[in-house]
């Protein structure tokens, strides 16, 4: 019988409640004090291991080193890690266009495997982007990528805009 072997992963984040000083702030604003470490980080980054790499008006870029502490049963990056990483994309695509004291929620989640991802897989991309924002709803898509560009999934989303 082999010996297992156990490993171990710390996981550290700022009070998630500090955000409240993002209430009045438009969503370029919110990302531009994220990157610029004057908000604090979700936590759900540092859970999963991705961190916010660019944004503009309408696009998010989030990037992530996949390790085995995210495997399934089978060896491979959780889907759900694939679907995390795609809706925060499109998500935080959304969040980019929202003026101040507007906020939204996924209102539904499509994701594509198309690629397994390991640890040897390297450093990944998630790239959302806005189709369309509306008054109402806004509709996102999303591509992870690995560092060759190689199409690992897709995703799409709608997102209803809370007034």
């Amino acid at each position: 019988m082999t010996t297992v072997q156990p490993r171990e992963r710390t996981h550290t984040w700022e009070d998630p409640t500090t955000m409240a000083a993002a209430a009045g702030m438009s969503g370029m604003e919110v990302f531009a004090a994220l990157q610029a470490g004057e908000l604090p980080a979700p936590p759900i980054l540092s859970l999963v291991g991705f961190e916010l790499a660019s944004f503009g008006e309408g696009r998010v870029v989030f990037r992530m080193v996949p390790g085995e502490y995210q495997y399934n049963p089978l060896g491979t990056v959780h889907g759900g890690v694939f679907a995390t990483l795609l809706d925060s994309a499109m998500g935080c695509a959304v969040h980019t266009t929202l003026p101040a004291g507007v906020g939204y929620t996924s209102l539904d989640l499509d994701v594509k495997f198309l690629r397994p991802m390991t640890a040897a897989t390297g450093e990944v991309e998630a790239t959302g982007w806005v189709v369309n924002a509306g008054r109402r709803t806004a509709l996102a898509q999303s591509e992870l990528r690995d560092a060759g560009g190689r199409l690992l999934a897709t995703g799409s989303s709608s997102c209803i805009v809370l007034r």
